[in-house]
């Protein structure tokens, strides 16, 4: 398979869920021929959800055309929906790109850019209703969603899966596999809860209380952006 050299851009923006971004950069720091750039509104330390600051390579006026570009999701997706700069800096990225990914709610960011329109994605489960209000886009509760050059993953852990799938579409089974064994990849999970699936409906039912103040609020934004006429010109 071809070995051109590639550039992958992962987003940073405040709040956001470190293993979103942190799972599918172990995969892609392990490519062949590819520079993975962290890119934020200026270079400087963005901080986590739990905590952690991850620090930018990047801003958004220096960075270069990417091949590929990954929205990670988090707390912060909120903020992140309604900014213009960062919204406009995905928006341009896009039109070039190979490929449009996120993890996790990311897919809320690229739907408040309007660059899911007509495509298939997922999102962590209890935002899959939150991403159907985007006008034209298909919800598909999938671990990994491929439609087209959109590739979208799961919640959080997903996106360790999201990456090893777009290594393979990008370098071949052999190298995706390859960075799985020495990653030591092999989920033995001590809980079979980690879907509402497979969850005893009392987590279900203790979990969701806790978080329904942000899915309203989340609401509430795509609410507000979907029916804007800048979204639909």
């Amino acid at each position: 398979m071809e070995q051109k050299s590639r550039i992958i851009g992962m987003l940073l923006f405040d709040n956001l869920t470190q293993l979103d971004l942190t799972g599918p950069y172990e995969v892609f720091a392990r490519l062949p021929n590819t520079q993975v750039l962290l890119i934020a509104d200026r270079k400087r330390g963005v901080k986590s959800d739990s905590g952690m600051v991850i620090y930018a390579d990047t801003a958004y006026r220096t960075c270069p055309p990417l091949d590929i570009i990954c929205v990670p999701g988090g707390p912060g997706v909120g903020d992140a929906m309604t900014n213009k700069t960062l919204l406009n800096f995905l928006k341009k990225q896009a039109k070039t790109a190979d490929y449009i990914t996120s993890v996790c709610t990311g897919a809320l960011v690229l739907g408040a850019a309007g660059i899911l329109r007509g495509y298939r994605a997922t999102t962590h489960w209890l935002s899959l209703d939150l991403l159907a209000l985007f006008p034209d886009v298909t919800v598909d509760n999938q671990r990994v969603v491929i439609d087209r050059n959109r590739i979208t993953g799961g919640g959080v852990t997903a996106g360790i899966d999201f990456g090893l799938t777009l290594a393979a579409k990008l370098y071949g089974d052999n190298i995706a596999k390859e960075i799985q064994l020495m990653m030591e990849y092999n989920p033995q999970p001590p809980f079979n809860c980690g879907a509402p699936e497979t969850a005893d409906k009392a987590i279900i039912d203790n979990a969701m209380p806790k978080w329904e103040a942000v899915r309203q609020n989340r609401r509430v934004i795509i609410e507000g952006i979907v029916s804007s006429k800048s979204f639909h010109s």
